[in-house]
């Protein structure tokens, strides 16, 4: 039942490896959390832009080890994991979300996520329509298709639960793609190299065209790398130049759309306040059931969400150019430039990319 760290990232991993094993559970210890408190307290500053923090500053003392070890298994392991006890019932919203942001800025160079260029998001619903050309599942209490992030890393800080549902869904898809292969052989080759056609939901930059192609599965230096987005990947069939899904097509994403969610593959979990899920975008693929939120706006369901170019990260394949812009290891890639993206961001990027020992090539 047990698998070593090398054999979850090249294997994947089953729902019961995450039941009957707590490699991928850290918790920070009363002490640690009594430092985090201090030190947001401390550090935050209701008028201070996110990008005008020194980072020399960001001294995270005894909890650094441990979300070292969290990130290490999230990369060179199977891709999730959930650090537990983070102050939370100390903290105001506004110091938890800036608590998120000193751990991510540690981890490795934050990337914004979306139309309006945010560095930081809040995953609470607003009541955007998440079926829509545009729409965005942060901002919805919709239920979510499965999908991975636009970064090599996404953090989830919960501060706030729903009333009801807000389950969490995981599933490995280097697992997938194992079973995928045993299973349709016939299609291997096809999922492998044909590409796949993804919206960018109108939140495209200047440079950007309003979809990219990328392909499901693609091997680099040995490591099997996944995508997944049926969201996008539906709305991108409406707009002109993508290719309609032959009869192969449909076939393997029915397929693969199966497998993602056999119970067999397929872990859940509802994140608890105080539970900050870190997740590898690259070999795990993850979703979450719709909920009913409380009337209370200091109550309604509220995370703190995060993508993040890591320090040492591996080269990704080269279909993933298109979007993540960069594909050369430890370098800053990824994210939603989308259309606020000016000189502060840019300067954000070269000044932490430098402080991180990463290249910014584009």
């Amino acid at each position: 039942m047990s698998q070593n760290k090398n054999e979850r990232r090249m294997k994947g991993w089953l729902s019961k490896h995450l039941q009957h094993s707590n490699y991928w559970r850290f918790s920070l210890d009363d002490k640690t959390r009594k430092f985090l408190t201090l030190f947001s307290k401390k550090v935050y500053q209701p008028d201070c832009n996110l990008f005008d923090y020194d980072y020399s500053e960001m001294d995270l003392g005894p909890a650094l080890p441990i979300i070292d070890q969290a990130v290490e298994e999230t990369m060179q392991g199977g891709g999730l994991v959930v650090l537990d006890n983070l102050p939370r019932d100390e903290l105001t919203e506004e110091e938890f979300g800036f608590l998120n942001w000193a751990i991510g800025l540690h981890v490795g160079v934050p990337r914004p996520q979306g139309k309006s260029s945010q560095y930081l998001a809040k995953v609470q619903d607003v009541g955007t329509n998440y079926r829509a050309a545009s729409g965005r599942g942060f901002s919805s209490n919709a239920k979510l298709t499965f999908h991975t992030d636009g970064a090599d890393i996404s953090t989830l800080g919960c501060f706030n639960t729903a009333k009801s549902g807000g389950l969490s869904m995981i599933t490995s898809s280097i697992a997938v793609w194992h079973q995928f292969v045993k299973e349709r052989p016939d299609l291997a080759d096809a999922a492998q190299d044909e590409l796949y056609y993804f919206s960018r939901q109108q939140e495209e930059a200047a440079d950007e065209g309003p979809f990219y192609g990328q392909k499901l599965f693609e091997e680099c230096e040995g490591l099997i790398f996944g995508k997944w987005n049926w969201n996008r990947l539906r709305t991108a069939q409406d707009l002109d130049g993508v290719p309609k899904f032959s009869k192969k097509q449909n076939e393997i994403l029915k397929c693969l759309g199966e497998i993602i969610q056999r119970s067999t593959h397929l872990h859940t979990m509802y994140l608890k306040p105080g539970d900050l899920q870190i997740m590898n975008n690259n070999t795990v693929f993850h979703s979450r059931s719709a909920y009913e939120d409380f009337a209370e706006a200091d109550k309604k369901r509220l995370l703190y969400r995060l993508w993040i170019a890591p320090i040492r990260s591996p080269r990704l394949p080269e279909s993933w150019k298109d979007f993540y812009r960069e594909i050369e290891p430890n370098t800053v890639r990824g994210g939603i430039r989308g259309h606020q993206f000016d000189g502060m961001c840019q300067e954000f990027d070269d000044k932490h990319a430098h402080m991180k020992g990463m290249s910014l090539i584009d």
